[in-house]
C-alpha cells in the first residue's frame, strides 16, 4: 500500500486531501511513522525525527496514528489477496507476498501480458473496496517481487521477467538488497563494491572473506537473483512485545514501576488477542545516553496470567540501576505456545486480592455511611470539584483522534492547549468540514472510535468486495488447497509472487 497510514488519513480527512500529512509520535521524541508524498517532497520520511519532520515542513497535518482503523483497511485488503490465492505471507499491515501460481491466478505457462492483467485488476479492487492505492510488484521471486513493488510506487505495477533479472539489478544500490545495512554496506564499499553488479563480479569467494560464510553466500546469491524461499501463509511470531519512548526521562523509581507494570498489561493484551501464551519474560531498558539492555525471567509453564507477567517485569526491573534516567522501556513475552499451564498461585493470589478488594469496599460503604448520619443524612464526598468522572485518558485530545459532539456531530481533532480543543466536522464521505473550537471539558465533545473509510462501508453494506483478479481457471497449475508449485525452488519460471509494500 502507497504511505498507508498517511493514505487513511487523507482518504478519511476530506481536508487533508493533496497536502502534507505526518502521521506518528507528536512528542519531543516521537519518530515518523508514515510521510504522505506531499510530504516526502519536503524530505521527511520514515523513521527521522519528528522535531526534524516539523522543521522541514512546518505546514503540514501532524497526527498521531489511529491503529484500529489501519488494521480493518488491512484486513480488508488481506482478505482480496486471499482470494487470489492461499499462499498469502503478510509482512505488515501493509504488505504481503502472494504466490499466484498456487491460487491458479497466473498458470505456470502464462504469458507477460496476462500476469500483468491480474496485478492491474487486484489494484482497481483495492482501490474499489478502500478508496486507497497500492503498488504491485510481479516477479518469480520474492526479493525480486519486493524490489519490483519499490519500483512500481506510487500507484503503479511493475513486472521483471525471468532472464531480466541481473541486467536490472546491476545498476542498484547494493543497499537495495535484503540484509544489507550501514555496517555491511560500508564494508563493501571500502572494497570498491557500492552497486549490485559490482556486488555480483566481485564473486563468492571475495564476499565470503568480506562478510563471513553466511552473510557471503547469502548476499552473492541476491545479488545474482537468485531466492528460493516460498511464499509461507502463516508466519508464526516469536514473541510479543510492547515499549515506550518517554518525552521525559524517568528517574522517579516509583514512575519505572508504574510504567512496567502497565506495559505488561498491554502485552498480555496482545498475547491473549493473538490466542497466544508465553514462557518467558523480557525486559528493555533504554537509558538517557542510549545504553540499552534486557533482562529475562523463565516461568515454570507459559502463561497469559497478567499477574504473573506483571509480577516477573517486576521482579526484572528491581535488578536495574534506573536512577540516572530511563528513556524508553519495554515488556515482552517469547517462548510462545498456544495453550495455558495454568498458574496455581497466581490464581490463589488473585483470589486472595479479590477478597481484600471486597472487604476494602465493605469497610468504605460502611465509613460513608457513617459520614452521612454524622451530617444528617447528606452525601459527603472527598472529591468535590474534581471534574467530570470520566477517566482522564478520555479527554486528552490528540490531533487526529475522531470526536462526537451532541450538535455537530462526528470529527477530528485539530490541536489543542490553553484549555481549548480545536475540531474540524468532517467525514470520509463528506466535503472539507468548519472548524469550531470548544472548552477541553466540554460535556458535549467526547471521542468515539475510527469510523470506516466511505469506500469500506460501501463495499461492506453491499455484502461483498469487488472480485480480486481474473478468476482461477478450473484446470490450474495448482490442486487447490495444495499450494502445489509449479517447478522446484530456485527454478527459473514465469512470474509467481506479488508484493505491496508501504513504507519509503
Amino acid at each position: 500500500m502507497d504511505a498507508f497510514f498517511a493514505a487513511v488519513e487523507q482518504a478519511s480527512k476530506p481536508s487533508l486531501r493533496g497536502k502534507p500529512v505526518v502521521v506518528g509520535g507528536l512528542g519531543p521524541r516521537g519518530v515518523v511513522s508514515t510521510a504522505s508524498y506531499e510530504a516526502r517532497v519536503f524530505g521527511v520520511h520514515s523513521a527521522m525525527p519528528m522535531a526534524q519532520a516539523r522543521r522541514r515542513c512546518p505546514n503540514a497535518a501532524y497526527l498521531t496514528p489511529r491503529f484500529t482503523l489501519y488494521r480493518q483497511v488491512s484486513e480488508t485488503v488481506m482478505e482480496l489477496l486471499g482470494r487470489l490465492s492461499p499462499l498469502v505471507e503478510p509482512l505488515s499491515l501493509d504488505e504481503a507476498f502472494i504466490d499466484l501460481e498456487a491460487g491458479g491466478a497466473v498458470a505456470a505457462d502464462a504469458s507477460a501480458s496476462e500476469a500483468e492483467a491480474v496485478g492491474e485488476r487486484l489494484r482497481e479492487s483495492i482501490r474499489e473496496a478502500t478508496g486507497l492505492s497500492g503498488s504491485v510488484g510481479l516477479a518469480g521471486s520474492k526479493m525480486l517481487a519486493k524490489i519490483a513493488s519499490e519500483e512500481a510506487k506510487p500507484d503503479g505495477l511493475f513486472l521483471i521477467l525471468p532472464g531480466t533479472e541481473r541486467e536490472l539489478l546491476a545498476p542498484m544500490s547494493v543497499r537495495t538488497l535484503p540484509g544489507v545495512g550501514p555496517a555491511t554496506a560500508e564494508v563493501l564499499r571500502r572494497s570498491g563494491i557500492t552497486t549490485v553488479g559490482h556486488t555480483a563480479e566481485a564473486g563468492e569467494a571475495e564476499l565470503l572473506r568480506l562478510l563471513g560464510k553466511a552473510h557471503g553466500a547469502s548476499l552473492y546469491a541476491m545479488a545474482n537473483g537468485w531466492d528460493d524461499r516460498p511464499v509461507v501463509a502463516e508466519r508464526d511470531a516469536k514473541s510479543v512485545s510492547v515499549e515506550d519512548t518517554f518525552d521525559v526521562d524517568l528517574t522517579d523509581r516509583a514512575q519505572v514501576q508504574v510504567q512496567v507494570a502497565r506495559l505488561a498489561d498491554r502485552c498480555v493484551e496482545r498475547l491473549r488477542a493473538a490466542g497466544r501464551s508465553g514462557r518467558t519474560v523480557v525486559i528493555k531498558v533504554r537509558s538517557y545516553d542510549f545504553s540499552t539492555l534486557t533482562r529475562s525471567e523463565t516461568l515454570r509453564g507459559p502463561t497469559d496470567d497478567p499477574g504473573v507477567v506483571r509480577e516477573a517485569a517486576a521482579r526484572l526491573i528491581d535488578t536495574v540501576d534506573t536512577t540516572a534516567g530511563v528513556r524508553l522501556l519495554g515488556v515482552g513475552v517469547s517462548g510462545l505456545a498456544d495453550f495455558t499451564q495454568e498458574d496455581l498461585f497466581a490464581q490463589a493470589q488473585a483470589q486472595a486480592e479479590a477478597t481484600e478488594a471486597a472487604a476494602a469496599a465493605e469497610a468504605a460503604e460502611a465509613a460513608a455511611a457513617k459520614g452521612q448520619e454524622a451530617d444528617g443524612g447528606a452525601t459527603r464526598t472527598s472529591t468535590a470539584g474534581a471534574g467530570p468522572a470520566e477517566p482522564l485518558a478520555d479527554r486528552r485530545w490528540l490531533p487526529g483522534r475522531d470526536v462526537r459532539h451532541v450538535r455537530f456531530g462526528p470529527g477530528w481533532v485539530q490541536g489543542s492547549g490553553l484549555g481549548r480543543v480545536t475540531v474540524r466536522f468532517e467525514d470520509s464521505g463528506s466535503p472539507p468540514g468548519r472548524v469550531r473550537t470548544f472548552s477541553v471539558d466540554d460535556p458535549e465533545l467526547e471521542g468515539t472510535e475510527p469510523p470506516l473509510l466511505a469506500a469500506m462501508e460501501r463495499a461492506v453494506g453491499a455484502g461483498q468486495l469487488p472480485e480480486p483478479a481474473i478468476r482461477p481457471k478450473s484446470q490450474s497449475g495448482a490442486a487447490a488447497g495444495e499450494g502445489e508449485r509449479a517447478g522446484p525452488p530456485g527454478e527459473e519460471g514465469p512470474p509467481s509472487a506479488a508484493a505491496g509494500t508501504s513504507s519509503p
